[in-house]
């Protein structure tokens, strides 16, 4: 069972709906057996920005922040994964110069992100490479193309 909790804190031009969230979580997710809780706060720049340079000293927006849940050993067997930061403005405007639609750039932010919380990461080359060609095998499923196409 995946449980969703979507914070709504930035105007979006056309944000994608719950259930669209709920559907790109859930692919992302399915290779856990384990039930999974997230949230997912959909922020403005002002947030964005100032919560990416509180965690990682980068004073500006990002597309994506991931928080996996800080979970003590005893209790390893709950649900909670984490959280997952979007800020709108961003993603709207990589949408746009990079081309692609609104929902597939949702899409694969949404799955990196959830990749993210599993553990994944793409820091060093061969985790990056692992990472993408999952991210781009989960995002034809959904009859997105590749996402780093243009970026190699």
């Amino acid at each position: 069972m995946l449980e969703l909790d979507l914070q709504i804190a930035s105007d979006g031009a056309d944000l994608p709906t719950a259930a669209q969230f709920r559907a790109w979580c859930a692919i992302a997710l399915r290779q856990r057996t384990a039930d999974s809780e997230l949230t997912i706060r959909l922020v403005d720049e002002t947030e964005g920005r100032e919560l990416n340079n509180s965690f990682r000293h980068k004073d500006y927006a990002t597309n994506v922040l991931s928080f996996p849940a800080d979970v003590p050993d005893e209790l390893l067997d709950i649900p909670l994964l984490g959280d997952l930061v979007i800020c709108v403005p961003v993603v709207e405007r990589e949408a746009l110069e990079q081309g692609k639609t609104p929902e597939a750039h949702w899409a694969h932010l949404v799955i990196h992100g959830c990749l993210h919380l599993l553990g994944y990461d793409h820091i060093e080359d061969a985790e990056a490479e692992e990472m993408e060609a999952l991210e781009r095998e989960l995002l034809a499923e959904l009859g997105h193309p590749d996402p780093y196409a243009d970026h190699e």
